[in-house]
């Protein structure tokens, strides 16, 4: 018998299995790859909203995690995936400026944002108010991440490469059975997909399609992400990622021509020289409701669990809620109350 089967391989599964690995357990993932979020994710880990000038949520317990978490994975897999890249934000004025300064004050805040105006030494940018540096930043490759550790469960034969079936998953109070598996538990981490899931369907899990541009521009020269109405991230041989967009009805992974024009059009205000596109690629966040991820068991089956909604700050939440839930499962610990998804299940299950 199997300790866990998993059910999706995107960040929070990666995560979770790196973390199962650790700890000696035995796992099978399934997965059929149709949620494309951590493929296509930008992969930044930037501790701070840029747009309000504020800490993301549990920022900084999260990243001091999440370092020695993908050094563990670039071990293991052999590959580079954590690029140390400072995050660069461009001022549109005087009062952004104070803002900022008056931001970089505030506890938590002012460990990460510098308070130095850095001059705009970039030709091909357009910032004539300089930048404000956000410190402790980078980028996981979560491309090479996602298809390195999918070749690593593959060699080892515990990858399942197929669409999750319901119809084949027999509960009971000790186990639970899928087709020739039989596991004392069940995570589902499969993104976008749980609206599908008759067990965690109830979730509100909205779903937030970004769309990202690979651009090639070889006069760019900056090894900084900058951070304007869109960011661009240094690649390798001058190419940068561009992004991102946010969509809250298409619910599809087709790129668009509109958003297409939209990033263009967004990215012509600060970059100063040509492009070409190089690639579109689209995916669907899993984002929720009040803006936190959905981490917990059943209320009906205690052998049930699901690690999912985290929005687009994944390569940070996705370490942090898989050790608060594997904690919460193999050592009864109690999870974060605010990721807890008792928070929305008592008015599905009021008993």
């Amino acid at each position: 018998m199997l300790d866990y089967i998993v059910v999706g391989l995107g960040l929070g599964g990666i995560s979770f299995c790196q973390t199962l690995e650790e700890k000696g357990k035995t796992f099978m993932v399934i997965t059929d790859e149709s949620q494309r979020a951590s493929q296509v994710a930008g992969g930044l880990y930037n501790p701070v909203i840029l747009k309000r000038f504020t800490m993301a949520w549990k920022a900084k317990q999260q990243l001091e995690l999440a370092k020695p978490f993908y050094q563990q994975l670039e071990t293991k897999l052999g590959v580079k995936l954590d690029y140390e890249i400072p995050v660069l934000r461009k001022f549109a004025s005087v009062e952004e400026q104070n803002i900022w300064f008056e931001a970089a004050d505030r506890p938590g805040l002012d460990y990460f944002l510098s308070t130095k105006i850095l001059p705009n030494n970039n030709p091909k940018v357009e910032a004539s108010h300089g930048f404000g540096q956000v410190k402790y930043t980078g980028r996981i490759d979560t491309g090479t991440l996602v298809s390195s550790y999918k070749s690593y469960l593959e060699n080892k034969g515990q990858l399942v490469s197929t669409s999750f079936d319901f119809e084949n998953i027999s509960i009971s109070d000790e186990y639970i059975t899928y087709r020739s598996y039989t596991a004392k538990n069940i995570v589902f981490a499969c993104g976008y997909g749980l609206k599908q899931d008759p067990y965690f369907g109830y979730l509100p899990l909205n779903g937030t399609k970004g769309e990202l541009l690979i651009i090639y521009a070889p006069d760019y020269k900056e090894k900084n992400v900058i951070k304007s109405s869109v960011f661009t991230i240094p690649m390798k041989d001058d190419r940068y990622l561009v992004g991102a967009t946010y969509k809250w009805k298409d619910k599809t992974n087709v790129p668009t021509e509109e958003s297409k024009k939209e990033l263009v059009e967004k990215l012509g205000t600060f970059l100063k020289c040509d492009f070409e596109i190089v690639d579109h690629v689209a995916g669907i966040r899993p984002t929720v409701v009040d803006r936190r991820p959905l981490v917990g068991r059943h209320p009906e089956h205690k052998n049930l669990y699901v690690l999912n909604g985290f929005g687009s700050r994944g390569v940070l939440i996705a370490p942090y809620a898989s050790h608060q839930l594997f904690n919460y499962i193999e050592n009864r610990a109690e999870l974060d109350p605010e990721m807890d998804i008792a928070r929305f299940t008592k008015k599905y299950y009021p008993n």
